[in-house]
């Protein structure tokens, strides 16, 4: 080979531009599968004969799974090569996703689901972890920017693409076209990235934190999961969240006695840092939870298909688009402290705003909504992103995209079940008063009581048997006490996000340190 192509294929692999091309194709996969497989759920329900606990695993195993290994597949691309476990991550997800839709029952799907989700585990805090190893510290920003677009979009257009496929070709093309897009990952991120990895020699690796730090997630996130169904009250839940809260706390203990720990307890020392995990773990409550209700919202009280359903939240996404670069310029210029309230306060006027929304609301009162909530999360994304990654020491970077990832994940799995839960406890305060004061009987009333479940799920629980004057009473009041449910949420998660804009304001210090930790960065090891 010439010096010249030699020169011009390290230039390649050196371009920090071409490398964050090519991470979003991974980052694209992992968001996308999140939150198309809910729109999957009842034609993998139908096709596989499962029942509704079973595909609550479909989705809780993927969550699980991503959740418990984030912060370990950062740690191995931060030990043995970024470019490496990116590359291993993505072809791990691709595999996983032809297997689910080949797998033929609901236990294959759930099980290669879950392995689905630690390959996601594997590559996602290696998009940033790479990211953070080959922009200069004035650049990384912007980038963080587009990361962050293509998170907020990918995660927003999901409910439309997964609707398409379902209704126009098979719920098993929604695993099946991870296969064509990892596949263009591989090639084009095999070409074009550089190998990074900690320059501190060999270091034994921490397997006892590892096994703690998974146990305490896995405990801790399914607690979460199952709390809206077993009640947060009852002992599973406690029970559940306690271990996994004890088992992250002696897993904190034992950190820091470790020369080489999994996560090196001294990142926490950062203030900053330690509010934009908090910050990104909020942002996601709103984001998941809000798409969640508002989806039920849609689908179930305004009878929109799954497809119309996500076209009319395209204002969210094409406002996350702006967003996202426009909040990392932002950032860079005000510093996080200013953009991540502001984003804040966005996202809790599109909830305030909410509360306007009826049972049969025009789309003029949506829209609005929508585009702050677009807006407000997607300026909070990469300025969360920045303040943990860029406060972080270089060395650390995949650990510190794992532990942000993380977040991410805890941030939504909460979202959608504690706000459920909210929605559940108005409605089941307000049922019997809306069937009663739509015209239902007092004595219908009361028996349609016991589908609030149903109703919580913005369901109306009629029969075909219902004369249409009694079915139209019953649609009406279970709408209202939906719609009820839905103001209840939108007033606890905008409340929320005016105490974290207060929250923000005073744990974020006046100015990063970003620059001046960058400036005396250790050397990271590359190989093109």
């Amino acid at each position: 080979m010439s010096s010249t192509s030699v020169d011009r294929s390290a230039a390649r692999r050196g371009n920090p531009w071409l490398a964050l091309i090519a991470v979003s194709f991974g980052l694209l996969m992992v968001q996308l599968d999140g939150s198309v497989v809910a729109i999957a759920n009842p034609a993998i329900g139908k096709d596989l004969d499962a029942s509704t606990a079973e595909l609550q695993w479909v989705t809780n195993s993927y969550l699980l799974a991503l959740a418990a290994s984030m912060i370990l597949g950062g740690k191995l691309g931060d030990r043995f090569g970024r470019r490496l476990y990116y590359l291993v991550g993505v072809g791990g997800f691709v595999v996983t996703s032809v297997a689910i839709g080949l797998a033929g029952s609901i236990e294959g799907v759930i099980l290669f689901r879950a392995l689905q989700g630690l390959c996601g585990g594997i590559l996602m805090p290696n998009t940033l972890g790479i990211l953070r190893a080959v922009f200069p510290p004035r650049k990384f920003g912007l980038a963080v920017g587009i990361w962050g677009m293509v998170s907020a979009v990918s995660t927003s257009l999901g409910p439309i693409i997964g609707g398409l496929l379902v209704e126009h070709v098979d719920w098993t093309w929604v695993f099946y076209i991870n296969a064509p897009i990892g596949v263009v990952a591989l090639v084009f991120s095999a070409t074009v990235l550089a190998e990074s990895r900690n320059s501190a020699g060999e270091q034994r690796f921490d397997i006892a934190g590892v096994v703690l730090l998974a146990a305490g997630l896995l405990v801790l996130v399914f607690g979460i999961v199952k709390g809206e169904t077993w009640g947060w009250t009852s002992a599973g839940t406690l029970g559940s969240i306690a271990l996994g809260l004890v088992l992250l706390a002696v897993f904190c203990r034992y950190e820091t006695r470790q020369r080489h720990p999994l996560l090196p307890m001294r990142l926490f020392r950062d203030r900053s840092l330690s509010t934009g995990v908090v910050m990104t773990a909020l942002n996601f409550f709103v984001m998941l939870g809000g798409i969640f209700f508002i989806m039920l919202y849609l689908q179930n009280v305004r009878g929109y298909t799954p497809v119309e359903a996500g076209i009319s939240t395209l204002p969210m996404s094409l406002a996350s688009l702006v967003a996202s670069p426009a909040g990392s310029q932002l950032t860079a210029r005000f510093g996080p402290r200013v953009t991540i309230p502001l984003g804040l306060a966005l996202s809790a006027a599109a909830m305030f705003s909410m509360l306007t929304w009826t049972v049969d609301s025009s789309y003029a009162t949506m829209w609005p909504p929508y585009i702050a909530l677009g807006l407000g999360v997607g300026i909070v994304l990469p300025a969360t992103a920045a303040v943990i990654i860029g406060n972080a020491p270089v060395e650390d970077g995949g650990v510190a995209s794992g532990l942000q990832s993380t977040m991410l994940q805890i941030g939504g799995a909460l979202g959608t079940s504690v706000l459920v839960t909210v929605i559940a406890g108005k409605v089941g305060s307000s049922l019997f008063g809306e069937l009663t004061g739509a015209g239902v009987p007092t004595p219908v009333a009361h028996g349609l009581e016991k589908a609030e479940d149903a109703v919580t799920m913005g369901i109306a629980p009629v029969s075909a048997d219902m004369p249409a004057q009694l079915k139209a009473a019953v649609v009406e009041g279970s709408g209202q006490a939906f719609v009820n449910g839905l103001h209840s949420a939108v007033v606890v998660t905008g409340v929320l996000c005016l105490i974290g804009a207060v929250a923000a304001v005073a744990g974020i210090e006046r100015r990063s340190r970003e620059t001046a930790e960058n400036a005396e960065a250790p050397v990271i090891v590359a190989a093109h």
